[in-house]
């Protein structure tokens, strides 16, 4: 039985009455809903105990409504708390800024679209005006545009019908033979690019794209989705390699797990060796971000791990930002690691509406501290003027923060067992690593661009479910890598995994001169240079 979705405010007095009364009377339709309502959380709740990996967190958050935003004034409404201005009584209240990208969308933002010039049915540049008749007209460099949008099968087909001819005599055939556009294969690289952007990168199944292509007359099995992706990943890997080695020389390293079922794994996992994740690595440098996604039975520590193994030996030591989790941290190699202050947020986020005037210190303090890494953001501020304009902004906040923290475990003004003591306590045991950004040029406040990296695992998970086997997982990390490092640059995802195939030769001698960021400058070169006769 399926749990209903809606949320029914109901207490336990009131479902006492409405049992007492079933055995009188006939119930209403009122108190049948509340009722089946209370059946079928409890049926879920079962079903949700029975299973040992459910936590209280999820039980928590499906009986009670759950918070669709962390932002500090959100928390604190939740709590009953109001965020108390900082201005005076007659000061008026500085306007919201609108965000960008809203409205609809100009001509200019359909870059890939096909372009079709259109000429002027009775005037051409240099003829006379018609209005006027003296003078002459002459192209505008702008001209208007049209937008007409189209829709079509993911994945296209042509079917060819080749003439046959037969003698009557000899009984001889003749063959038409088929056309050059349709090539050698019969498959071209542009169908393995969509599947594959649309199964590791929009999260589409391959058994829902099948019954999408089946439905618009084009079938495409499930079977033949696969032999297309891995037929194209296996031409791929170097350029894969390529991306985990150039992402072990970056300057900062964020890592973090999710889990992720792979069935192979779940039959072949030792006594010692009980998870399954995915991991989500990001390295950026100089402005560049490369993400790496590795699933299996290694955790986010041990794989990161494996990434800075190809470091370059006279390298510095890189930044590594993650949670707390010592699963996180990469055993052997030199980092300077720091801790995500999101997640020491958090802690403050869960227990708000039991301690709200404390939590509403903490978030407005971390608030402010946010606020300053914004201001050097937008100011493109270098690392030594961020870390400068932190130590002089963010420093004083902080301390007080740790002052205030001391003081309330100290004093004993907080249960040490308490929500509250437990987020106090994560704090300073990690205060360290959370401050990082206030002595390393270029340390981050926080790992939340991994955790956005992840949800594109995420996203396979809740709609394919799992991984058959360990090689399907491969295939599956080696897509979204290149399909989410692609975007991150700005790039085209479907194009760029369409020239790699195209170029397979070439991209196995020099990978590196077909990363996301430099593949079209390649493409331009190859084309410029004239082929040996």
């Amino acid at each position: 039985m399926k749990l209903d979705p809606e949320t029914i405010d109901v207490s336990i007095e009131e479902l006492e009455r409405v049992v007492d009364g079933a055995r009188h009377q006939t119930l209403n339709d009122e108190d049948h809903r509340k009722l089946r309502g209370a059946v079928e959380t409890l049926g879920q709740m079962a079903r949700m105990l029975a299973d040992k990996d459910a936590t209280l967190r999820e039980l928590r958050q499906m009986l009670l409504k759950p918070a669709t935003t962390e932002k500090t004034r959100a928390v604190l409404e939740r709590a009953g708390i109001l965020p108390q201005p900082n201005r005076k009584p007659d000061e008026p209240a500085a306007e919201k800024r609108k965000r960008k990208g809203h409205g609809r969308r100009p001509a200019s933002a359909f870059v890939e679209a096909l372009k079709v010039e259109v000429k002027h049915p009775t005037l051409q540049p240099g003829d006379p005006c018609p209005e006027c008749g003296k003078g002459k007209v002459y192209p505008l460099r702008e001209p208007a545009v049209r937008v007409r949008i189209v829709g079509q099968a993911p994945v296209q087909a042509t079917v060819y019908e080749l003439a046959r001819l037969r003698c009557n005599l000899c009984q001889e055939v003749y063959k038409t033979p088929a056309p050059e556009q349709m090539g050698d294969s019969k498959r071209d690289e542009t169908a393995a690019s969509m599947v594959a952007v649309l199964k590791y990168g929009s999260g589409v199944p391959f058994y829902r794209l099948a019954g999408l292509q089946a439905n618009l007359g084009i079938p495409l099995p499930p079977s033949t989705q696969w032999d297309m992706v891995a037929h194209a990943a296996a031409a791929l890997e170097p350029v894969y390699e390529e991306l985990i080695r150039q992402a072990a020389q970056g300057q900062v390293l964020y890592n973090d797990d999710t889990a992720m079922r792979i069935l192979a794994l779940a039959r072949e996992t030792a006594a010692d060796r009980t998870g399954v994740f995915t991991t989500g690595i990001v390295a950026t440098a100089q402005g560049g971000k490369i993400t790496l996604f590795f699933s299996g039975d290694k955790h986010a520590g041990e794989n990161l791990a494996d990434v800075l193994s190809k470091r370059a030996a006279e390298s510095p030591p890189p930044i590594q930002m993650c949670d707390a989790l010592s699963r996180n941290v990469a055993k052997g190699f030199a980092v300077i690691l720091g801790n995500c202050l999101t997640h020491c947020r958090r802690n403050y986020v869960e227990v708000a509406a039991n301690f709200a005037p404390e939590c509403q210190y903490v978030l407005e303090t971390l608030g402010e501290v946010y606020g300053h890494d914004e201001e050097a953001r937008r100011h493109q501020m270098s690392d030594i003027e961020r870390l400068a304009h932190h130590q002089a902004h963010s420093g004083p906040l902080m301390e007080q923060l740790r002052q205030w923290g001391r003081q309330q475990l100290d004093e004993h003004r907080v249960e040490p067992n308490s929500g509250l003591g437990q987020a106090i306590t994560y704090m300073l045991k990690h205060w360290e690593k959370l401050t990082l950004f206030l002595r390393q040029a270029g340390a981050p406040l926080d790992s939340n661009i991994v955790e956005r990296a992840l949800k594109k695992a995420i996203l396979h998970r809740k709609n394919a479910m799992f991984y058959k086997t360990r090689h399907g997982a491969h295939v599956g990390d080696l897509f979204m890598s290149l399909i989410h490092t692609c975007e991150s640059c700005g790039g085209n995802p479907f194009d760029y995994l369409t020239e790699l195939q195209r170029h397979g030769a070439e991209l196995t001698q020099n990978p590196a001169r077909w990363m996301p960021w430099n593949y079209r400058a390649t493409l331009e070169e190859t084309a410029a240079v004239p082929k040996a006769a």
